[in-house]
């Protein structure tokens, strides 16, 4: 998306964003589930569970879940939505080794399969999945329009996409404490747990870059979708997109 600035967590010019991505979430996957609690103080947890709930009317059967981490949205998915099938799709190996014992624990197996992927170049057919989803993932990709319009593209018609993504909230006084706490207080906690001092800078900075609100429904419309629309969670931290095939 050459309208908006490419951040990435290492400045490392030789390796791409896509590289630096990969080595930062391979880093800081031990410490990943816990600092999402302690730094969103638990409210993840329901940002996702609104998520899938959008899903519900549809009752998709085979859901991809696209930059899976840890597999939380997929475990939520297989929970609340009872599919047939959920693929989650994650380009770090260590964070799919921490989804794969939270599977096994929740006896979700034969439901929830991950693997090591590119989102920007996925290996499925044309119109393979029900729904397709992301939580906090997209604004990662290295291009974000290629992505969104592989998401698409393995789509069925009319299937959904359910994209779960930080915004910038702009509000007064929610936008004022935000940025206080995702630039300053943020990266000194995630920095002194999980030992890499770029990852939770390159948070705060790949929020700032990333076209959110009407910018990235539009970005949803160019990649082929219809109909996007996006709820604001917890006075615009947080955004919903929905949209269909």
């Amino acid at each position: 998306m050459s309208d908006h600035p490419v951040v990435t967590p290492y400045g490392d010019q030789e390796t791409g964003k896509k590289g630096q991505v990969t080595k930062m979430f391979d880093r800081i996957a031990p410490y990943y589930d816990l600092l999402n609690r302690v730094l969103s103080v638990g409210i993840d947890t329901l940002w996702r569970k609104k998520a899938i709930s959008l899903l519900a009317v549809q009752k998709p059967g085979v859901i991809l879940d696209i930059a899976t981490g840890t597999a939380d949205l997929a475990i939520e998915a297989a929970r609340t939505l009872r599919p047939q099938k959920i693929t989650g799709l994650d380009i770090s190996p260590n964070m799919l080794r921490i989804g794969e014992e939270k599977i096994r624990k929740k006896g979700l197996g034969d439901i929830i399969s991950l693997e090591v992927g590119d989102s920007e170049n996925l290996r499925f057919e044309t119109g393979s999945f029900d729904a397709v989803t992301a939580a906090f993932g997209v604004r990662n990709f290295e291009n974000l329009l290629k992505g969104l319009t592989e998401m698409n593209r393995v789509l069925k018609p009319g299937g959904s996409v359910v994209v779960l993504e930080f915004s910038k909230p702009r509000v007064f006084p929610v936008k004022q404490l935000f940025n206080i706490y995702f630039k300053n207080i943020l990266p000194v906690i995630g920095r002194l747990k999980s030992k890499d001092k770029n990852a939770y800078t390159y948070l705060y900075e790949s929020v700032q870059a990333f076209p959110d609100y009407e910018n990235f429904s539009d970005i949803l419309v160019k990649a082929g979708f219809k109909n996007p629309e996006y709820k604001v969670l917890s006075f615009g931290i947080c955004c919903i997109y929905l949209a269909k095939k």
